[in-house]
């Protein structure tokens, strides 16, 4: 078990650094009630506070080892291997939130080539004053032969806990908020070697989205449907157990593939040599291993799967907030579909024929009387995938924070969540929607 006081310990904490440039949301941008702020570029990598790590220029800037900081020893929790790393480590200027929020989700891309692994970090400040622990965020590697990518249970400070991989106000109640924070980026790679993960993207969505059983309409504006390819995760029910039962709980990799090759992202015959020849659609089985957390057991951890996308040539992903339909509509316009996250009941979104706890689905456009036009991957058959709900019914679900579960108890709803992916160098307009959503 590790306590919230401990959990950062693979790595020394920084001392504070002042704010860089402004975030997306600056002075002249509308009242959100979700923030998204990410380091990307040459100047944001050499803000901050670097022990041993190192920006480089390009095409796509990132942040890499140039020499180890220290060694750790670590313990896999979920193999019992103890291995020694050798660590670098880069702490963000403070981000002070426009939106003191409830909640925060970290997210990032990278390159971890065999051998090497990263850790995400997260510390901030209350609304009061107070800090609070340094808080992981995930630990991460593309592949699974180092370290089991994970989570991290038992953190909490009793004000605040970590959810997997949220960052939640135990009592928003209280008016209690986060204030701001740091994100802290761990580097490792094995002893002796000049072996580094390159870092491309990080950043965190922190939100207040205000408690609500139903959402105002948004009108519709856009009948736009984009050619997004169709993969069931049903089909696949049963296969590999070992990551979370098999296909039939497989929405959040089945919808990063989906996504994934709709941006022309292709896994190769040797990457997809492991799976069973007789099985349809391989490179789903391959998105359900690669985004797999072994804490959580379950493929649906969104910080995973944003990583997941963007280990494909060209490709990157965040994890935030959106506000209406009309976010969506935005950035279909500009030809980026969008997964969300939804929780509803069988009689509350017509056409799903099932109810489920938490499902992730692909939306890929809309119809001239403005309802959703989604890659549903709870379909029988890759065919079937595409599905029509209407509009207001999947607004709703998609974006009130409270429901009733099916025993009438009320349970939080997923206030928007979704994945972006996108490509590394956006087009003007892909930027422009982008932006007009927070992202940047």
């Amino acid at each position: 078990m590790t306590s919230a006081a401990t959990a950062g310990a693979l790595a020394p904490a920084s001392a504070a650094v002042p704010d860089g440039p402004a975030g997306p949301a600056g002075p002249d941008a509308p009242a959100r009630p979700v923030d998204y702020r990410s380091w990307t570029t040459y100047a944001d990598w050499r803000s901050g506070a670097a022990q041993g790590t190192r920006p480089v220029a390009g095409a796509r800037p990132g942040l890499v080892i140039a020499a180890a900081h220290g060694t750790v020893d670590y313990t896999d929790p979920h193999t019992g291997t103890t291995a020694a790393w050798e660590y670098a480590t880069w702490t963000s200027p403070v981000h002070h939130l426009p939106v003191p929020s409830t909640e925060a989700i970290a997210s990032w891309n990278a390159h971890t080539p065999e051998g090497t692994w990263l850790q995400v970090e997260l510390s901030g400040t209350y609304s009061d004053g107070t800090a609070t622990p340094w808080y992981v965020m995930g630990r991460w590697a593309a592949g699974d032969q180092d370290i089991r990518r994970t989570s991290v249970d038992d953190q909490t400070d009793g004000r605040s806990t970590i959810w997997t991989d949220t960052f939640s106000i135990d009592d928003a109640s209280t008016g209690l908020r986060l204030a701001s924070y740091r994100l802290r980026l761990t580097l490792y790679r094995r002893p002796g070697t000049k072996l580094t993960p390159t870092v491309w993207r990080l950043g965190a969505m922190g939100s207040d989205i205000p408690d609500r059983f139903t959402v105002p309409a948004s009108t519709p504006g856009l009948a736009r449907e984009l050619a997004v390819p169709r993969y069931s995760q049903e089909i696949h029910k049963g296969q590999y157990p070992q990551y979370d039962n098999g296909g039939e709980a497989w929405c959040s990799p089945t919808s990063s593939q989906m996504i994934v090759e709709y941006w022309g992202g292709r896994l190769t015959p040797e990457q997809l040599a492991w799976v069973d020849p007789s099985y349809a659609d391989p490179q789903v089985c391959h998105a359900a291993r690669y985004t797999y957390d072994y804490q959580y057991e379950g493929c649906g951890n969104w910080p995973f799967n944003a990583a997941y996308a963007a280990t494909f040539e060209g490709l990157q992903g965040v994890v935030t907030r959106l506000v209406s339909l009309t976010d969506l509509e935005t950035l279909v316009a500009a030809g980026v579909p969008a997964i969300t996250s939804q929780s509803f009941l069988k009689d509350e979104l017509t056409g799903a024929g099932y109810g489920t706890s938490g499902h992730l689905m692909t939306v890929i456009g809309f119809t001239a009387d403005g309802d959703v036009i989604a890659n549903d991957p709870a379909s029988p058959s890759d065919e079937a995938v595409r599905r029509v709900y209407r509009r207001r019914e999947f607004e709703n679900i998609w974006l009130r924070t409270k429901r009733y579960n099916a025993s009438g108890k009320v349970v939080g709803g997923t206030g928007g969540v979704c994945y972006l992916y996108f490509p590394a160098h956006p087009t003007p307009r892909q930027r422009k929607a982008l932006a007009a959503v927070g992202v940047r």
